[in-house]
């Protein structure tokens, strides 16, 4: 791989004023796709064993160079379970020297140590990724495929409290998830996280269609998440569901004064409810402010829409992300179809295209899960 020329030290850039068309907002890594456990809802549909033919040591720490000239985004390293890899604490110190704000994303298994959990912490990462998909054993195990893993994550969020580490807690919204919410939201509560982020199920890798809840239970979620960010000890924010962003916009309207309602606190992968969160008024989508990296190397517009627009063995980062047919097309909202197309908030939602290019084919189709009709598209009927 042709190593592209490295920009110097610099400070971490300024997240409110990403240009999308230049650099993501947040990069996502699936370092490697190996992962101990079986869950139901699995977009890598994770192997036990390693892949031969993942990024080596030294490709891995070139990508890293590659993520940095891009634009320096936010950093998650994920997988399967990253801690697969023996080299991983290697690239989050490379990537965290190099002035990157690193996310680290385990699976709850027997490698997530303290010990390893105190590693990540010391070679600079700034945030861990917990998830919790049901609030007793049997909801949690059941979903994530092996017995123990509930008790294995309690145990994990004690570590993580007990070494001071910034704590994110993930939640899958499915038809497994969509009754035990409020149970669910009482134990991050008391975990301390900063943040509860919510994944709306894509029927992608071993996801199914019949797992994903109705446009009907997507729209009272958003309305219960946003009367829950309101109030609680944490962020609230979506991913894979960019039309809570309408529903928040049309609730701040109701609930001031006219004019009262702005594009606030769009942020990250998703969508953050907290008051001063706010980064940009457009709204990351996938492959729009929003790159991942598989574990051979393809650049994709997301974990939930892995269709490759190039491999980084062979093509810079910068130029698949800047220059692809796809990631282009992905950053024209003026392309998207259907009541997507035709909304109002397209720029500050857009639709997920994941959810879209997995039930219809075509990445630029409406999302089937938005009940939401179009003002325009109203009046011209």
């Amino acid at each position: 791989m042709t190593r592209p020329p490295r920009s110097g030290p610099a400070a971490r850039p300024d997240f409110a004023n990403v240009d999308f068309t230049q650099t993501p907002f947040t990069l996502a890594w699936e370092v490697t796709r190996a992962c101990a456990l079986a869950c139901v809802h699995c977009r890598a549909e994770a192997q036990p064993r390693r892949h031969p033919d993942e990024l080596t040591t030294t490709e891995a720490l070139e990508v890293v160079d590659q993520i940095v000239d891009i634009g320096r985004p936010i950093l998650i390293i994920t997988g399967g379970d990253p801690l697969m890899r023996d080299d991983v604490f290697t690239i989050m110190e490379h990537a965290s020297n190099r002035g990157l704000r690193v996310a680290f994303s385990p699976s709850a298994t027997g490698r997530c140590t303290r010990d390893a959990l105190r590693r990540a912490r010391d070679a600079g990462v700034s945030r861990v990724h917990i998830s919790l998909d049901g609030p007793d054993p049997e909801s949690h195990d059941r979903f994530r495929g092996v017995r123990g893993s509930f008790n294995r994550t309690s145990e994990i969020l004690d570590d993580i409290a007990d070494l001071g580490i910034p704590l994110q807690i993930g939640t899958t919204v499915s038809r497994y998830s969509l009754d035990r919410l409020e149970e669910i939201r009482d134990i991050v509560a008391d975990s301390g996280a900063l943040m509860w982020s919510l994944f709306f199920l894509v029927p992608t890798g071993r996801g199914q269609l019949s797992d994903m809840i109705s446009p009907e239970e997507h729209e009272a979620v958003f309305h219960w998440l946003d009367e829950l960010g309101q109030s609680a000890p944490f962020d609230v924010r979506t991913t894979a569901a960019m039309h809570y962003r309408r529903v928040v916009i049309e609730r701040r309207r109701r609930d001031h004064a006219p004019g009262g309602g702005a594009y606030a606190n769009v942020s990250g992968a998703g969508f953050s409810a907290s008051a001063g969160l706010g980064m940009s008024p457009r709204g990351v989508n996938d492959g729009d402010g929003f790159a991942f990296i598989d574990h051979l190397g393809n650049v994709c517009p997301s974990g939930f829409l892995q269709l490759p627009a190039g491999n980084i063995r062979e093509q810079p980062l910068a130029s698949i992300y800047r220059e692809s047919r796809l990631f282009r097309d992905l950053r024209d909202r003026t392309l998207l179809k259907g009541k997507c197309g035709a909304c109002e908030y397209r720029q500050v939602c857009g639709g997920s295209r994941a959810r879209a290019y997995a039930i219809t084919g075509d990445y630029l189709e409406t999302d089937p899960s938005c009940i939401y009709e179009p003002k325009e598209r109203t009046r011209a009927c």
